[in-house]
């Protein structure tokens, strides 16, 4: 039955149609499907077409196997919208909204009271408590002629400091952090880029100083709560840390240890404002506020914290930066490179 119901099949094919309800009942029975009758208006390709119809549906007439629905257009097209909405798919988050196509995100991250992480700009193991123990009063006594040069060139910096700022210590830790924030910066660039060029390690020298530029900027951050500068304070900024970056770069090339030696003695007069500030805050002159939000977690305070904890945080780490840069200033008096001393990481 089965090769007279192909033959059949095929016989009407070739005689210009390709239906077949002619055919008898037994074969309807064994489910072969009804084509409807062949158009003599449409093209050739059509025909082609039907012949591959009628050879599919006497394999499925063939198998024991259902037959599967062919997809509708809808379902063909909503399939097709969702592949293509994949890699465009985006979460939004506040207001910034982020694109998951890059995989990049950030995973969730909480106190050890278990609420949620408000900062981007650091994370929960960044934060330190400050070492207070530190001693304030150490001193670099220049001997040599470049300690002399390094020295009197910071003291020669600091009148028009004081000359602009006055008592306004405010502004002035302001200031001085805009500045403190750059030698840590140039000195990790090019010693990064000499680790390249000579394929030598840096010792963890460059993270070490990175480190330094990073906590130094966490000072401005955390000043710029504190005080809100005005335009001329903005314009003062842009105009110091532009002078003072090509100079300070230009030195590091030239002279590493006198570099080093210079930030040594600028982080000691920042040790005396930051005293002197704490001295107005005693005194009342300036009023000891709650402290901001972000110094209470990067430095581990207590919540209710105030200006003149922040001001002696800050002030200690000033004192670490010293003794970094004179340490580092010695190991190039002494006639070696700074990889060759092991890298003070961490030392706040």
């Amino acid at each position: 039955m089965t090769n007279f119901v192909a033959r059949t099949v095929m016989k009407r094919v070739i005689t210009g149609g390709y239906s077949i309800r002619h055919v008898s009942s037994s074969a309807a029975t064994a489910g072969m499907r009804a084509f409807p009758p062949f158009d003599p208006t449409a093209a050739s390709g059509v025909q082609v077409q039907g012949v591959s119809m009628v050879f599919i549906g006497w394999r499925r007439m063939m198998s024991t196997a259902p037959v599967p629905e062919p997809p509708t257009q809808s379902s063909t097209v909503e399939k097709d919208t969702k592949v293509n909405e994949l890699p465009t798919k985006k979460v939004e988050k506040g207001d910034v909204v982020v694109s998951s196509y890059w995989g990049v995100s950030r995973p969730k991250i909480t106190r050890e009271d278990g609420t949620e992480w408000p900062w981007n700009c650091f994370m929960p193991w960044e934060t330190y408590a400050a070492d207070l123990t530190i001693d304030l009063h150490k001193h670099h006594v220049p001997k040599t002629f470049l300690d002399k040069v390094a020295y009197r060139t910071v003291k020669l910096l600091r009148v028009p400091t004081d000359v602009f700022f006055k008592r306004r210590y405010g502004c002035r830790a302001m200031m001085l952090e805009t500045v403190a924030a750059v030698p840590g910066m140039v000195g990790g660039l090019l010693l990064h880029l000499r680790s390249l060029r000579k394929f030598q390690q840096s010792g963890g020298w460059i993270k070490a100083l990175m480190e330094e530029a990073e906590n130094e900027r966490m000072h401005l951050m955390t000043m710029v709560e504190l005080v809100q500068p005005a335009w001329y304070e903005r314009l003062l900024v842009l105009t110091v840390q532009g002078v003072f970056f090509n100079a300070f770069f230009a030195l590091y090339l030239i002279s590493p240890k006198v570099a080093h030696r210079v930030v040594g003695y600028l982080e000691e007069e920042a040790i005396h404002s930051y005293t002197e500030y704490l001295k107005d805050i005693d005194s009342g002159a300036i009023k000891n506020v709650p402290a901001p939000a972000i110094a209470i977690d990067y430095w581990r305070l207590p919540k209710d914290a105030t200006l003149k904890d922040v001001i002696t945080v800050i002030r200690a780490d000033e004192a670490h930066h010293r003794d970094v840069n004179h340490f580092a200033s010695d190991i190039h008096f002494q006639g070696k490179e700074l990889r060759e001393a092991p890298a003070p990481i961490g030392y706040h």
